[in-house]
């Protein structure tokens, strides 16, 4: 295994930081995805960042540095249970000029890290969003339908709100030294305000529509209402640290408890599937139970949450 405190390759372009927390399965999956691209082994390396796993995963990354032990790095950060944390480990010891974040349970093409290093050297981007598509794996649950048909807007993100989700962000390393790091406070939100420091220091944000990177759909309703709440609290997180930049209203303002018209919910969803009725109607249900789900987030943490 690559030792992080070696000299780097003088031709070390490519830095893959994965995040993880209790997921083999999903690190196994991204892992096997990773160490099978195109891009010359020499030129390209693979950090994953293990934020205090309980179970069986630093196990399943310790196989894949024993199997490309030029290729994948095991790093730990269990002092700050924060994925903000583990990718600024990443980054702090990421030897490529470029460095690009992609989550555990994701998976790319073979030509990928090709991909990327060939889109910075055609447009000199400092950072760079690309595609994801979410696929459903297996039986297409309800929860699983509506997490594809929303998916991920990366572009309208980009234009918008000027960040990219870090599950498909490449970044110059240099801009990190410039902007600094990711606010490892936030349990939600952080690639939004980062986002927006490297938009507000003037550097080049590109959106690459040949690259896509491929995220799988939540299946239950646990899973996707867990994240939903820690938006919530992300977004009053964001308001607290950063308010000059946040905006956003309180967690008890009226607006957060109405649901979206039906006829602009049925536009958003119509675009990635087309619904029934009937699923119409439940994934409508859904869709208020979220923005519930998130306000409750924040009312947790502007009143209850003991780090507030």
């Amino acid at each position: 295994m690559r030792q992080t405190d070696e000299s780097p390759p003088a031709d070390l372009t490519l830095s893959a930081v994965i995040p993880v927390y209790n997921d083999p399965y999903g690190i196994r999956t991204t892992l096997e995805s990773l160490t099978s691209q195109t891009y010359p082994i020499d030129s390209y390396e693979i950090l994953v960042v293990d934020n205090g796993s309980e179970d069986e995963t630093r196990k399943v990354v310790q196989e894949y540095c024993e199997r490309y032990p030029e290729l994948v790095t095991l790093l730990i950060e269990d002092e700050i249970q924060s994925s903000y944390a583990a990718r600024n480990k990443g980054v702090e010891h990421a030897h490529g000029a470029l460095i690009s974040f992609i989550d555990a349970d994701m998976t790319v093409e073979p030509t990928w890290a090709k991909s990327v290093v060939d889109s910075y050297t055609e447009h000199g981007w400092d950072y760079m969003g690309c595609e994801i598509e979410t696929y459903i794996d297996g039986h297409g649950s309800l929860t699983a339908r509506y997490d594809r048909a929303l998916g991920f807007t990366v572009e309208r993100y980009l234009q918008k709100a000027q960040f990219v989700v870090t599950a498909c962000l490449t970044v110059r390393k240099t801009v990190f030294e410039d902007v600094g790091l990711f606010d490892s406070r936030l349990i939600s939100g952080g690639d939004g305000e980062f986002g927006e420091r490297v938009h507000a220091a003037g550097f080049d944000q590109y959106f690459e529509p040949d690259i896509t990177v491929y995220h799988p759909a939540r299946t239950t309703v646990r899973a996707w209402l867990k994240k939903q709440f820690r938006v919530g609290r992300g977004s009053i997180q964001r308001q607290k640290y950063h308010p000059e930049r946040a905006g956003g209203t309180r967690p008890i303002a009226p607006q957060k408890f109405l649901p979206l018209r039906p006829r602009q919910f049925y536009a958003r969803i119509t675009d990635g599937m087309d619904p029934t009725v009937s699923d119409a109607i439940a994934l409508y249900g859904l869709d208020y139970l979220s923005k519930l789900t998130r306000t409750a987030g924040g009312i947790y943490e502007q009143y209850i949450s003991k780090d507030r």
